[in-house]
């Protein structure tokens, strides 16, 4: 019978492995980066995923990300464990726990830094970025601290950082349509989830092994699911808990420029962005950080191209 007299087929979940990325200069720590990749490039308007730890610190000696810049994009910061400490040229000094959101949007530049604090015995968390529109990109400065209200379910809760779910809605501003939250399963666990049918959405598994739309997912990856379902089916058959971080949004029809720390529209924006930081303008300065600002990497041979979804 055909897919006419059917009606449409359901959405299929992608699944996108994470590569090891070292981040953070000469006292790099290593990262699990799932977004971007060379077949998709954003989900919604999230356009970067780095997934790290557990790390034992007393071991990788934890994160120390000198002062650096950022323009086109806002900065998500969410933790599992450990405590991350956030200056930034805003004048900003803030903490982020467990549990805790911090968002640092750089619109038209701002820099900072980030450093795991001696309180930290295991880092362990997830480093987002989400790219501002055309008609956002510029913006000032500005940043935001939320602690969301777990959301308790049967088998589970969910904390909703940024967007609507599961009946809570964070306060957070945000400049095109988004949702994250952190999930947790119990073992046996299936929960269907309302969700807006005109977001993409991306599911990465931090803990356990589960299907997600049908779909095994395990440690590290992040599945894909484009626009169309009303619900999302989240499944933990192990016998052990399951943490899960689900990002969403309307898809982001502009194509991107990403550099080093910078998102643009085009390489002359970028490699202008990269003069600036060198020259020490436009970015501001951070203050009390115990050490040097990061310098920018030198700029490929070849010409820097925007880019899009291929789908």
């Amino acid at each position: 019978m055909s897919t006419a007299e059917n009606g449409p087929r359901p959405a299929t979940v992608r699944v996108l492995p994470p590569r090891d990325v070292p981040l953070g200069g000469p006292r790099a720590m290593t990262v699990r980066r799932t977004l971007p990749q060379r077949e998709r490039t954003l989900i919604g308007a999230w356009c970067f995923i780095d997934h790290y730890g557990p790390d034992d610190v007393a071991t990788t000696g934890g994160m120390d990300v000198a002062p650096h810049p950022h323009i086109g994009l806002q900065t998500v910061s969410w933790l599992f464990s450990g405590e991350i400490e956030h200056r930034d040229s805003l004048g900003v000094h803030a903490f982020v726990r467990p549990g805790e959101l911090n968002l640092m949007t750089a619109g038209h530049g701002i820099a900072h830094s980030e450093t795991s604090t001696a309180a930290t015995s295991i880092l362990h968390g997830v480093q987002l970025w989400v790219a501002l529109p055309d008609e956002h990109r510029h913006t000032a400065r500005d940043f935001h601290h939320h602690v969301p209200t777990a959301v308790t379910f049967d088998g589970g809760e969910a904390r909703v950082f940024l967007g609507t779910l599961a009946g809570d809605t964070s306060p957070v501003p945000t400049f095109s349509p988004l949702l994250g939250a952190e999930i947790t399963l119990d073992p046996g666990t299936t929960l269907t989830l309302d969700v807006d049918p005109t977001f993409e959405h991306g599911l990465l598994v931090d803990q356990g092994d589960i299907t997600f739309a049908g779909t095994p997912l395990h440690p590290a990856d992040l599945g894909f699911l484009p626009a169309g379902p009303t619900t999302l089916t989240l499944t933990n058959p192990s016998p052990t808990p399951a943490r899960l971080v689900l990002l969403g949004g309307t898809p982001f029809e502009e194509e991107i420029v990403m550099w080093w720390n910078f998102i643009g529209r085009s390489g002359e924006e970028i490699v202008q962005a990269r003069n600036d930081w060198e020259k020490a303008v436009r970015f501001g300065e951070v203050q009390g950080y115990p050490g040097d600002r990061l310098p920018a990497p030198e700029l490929p041979n070849i010409a820097l191209k925007a880019r899009g979804n291929r789908d």
